[in-house]
């Protein structure tokens, strides 16, 4: 039971908590900026670029992240679960 819990962080090469956290914090960006997107779809002049400013942050967060995490090659290839 308890690797339902950890599995998937552990893949990320990240604690429980770790990943709570992260996940947290570009859960809670993504509904400031849906939030940000009703706005600017009621005031077209209002939030004209948080929703695709906060795309492109997390995203770059995320793919840093998982650079950060990415297996070192072994003879020029990439070790098995590359990119997970």
């Amino acid at each position: 039971m308890f690797d339902l819990f950890t599995r998937h962080p552990q893949s990320v090469d990240e604690t429980y908590m770790e990943h709570m956290g992260v996940a947290s914090s570009f859960g809670f960006r993504m509904i400031g900026a849906g939030i940000a997107c009703l706005i600017h779809g009621l005031l077209p002049f209002a939030c004209v670029k948080t929703g695709s400013a906060t795309i492109t942050e997390l995203h770059g967060r995320m793919v840093h992240n998982r650079n950060r995490h990415a297996p070192t090659s072994v003879d020029g290839r990439m070790v098995s679960g590359a990119g997970d």
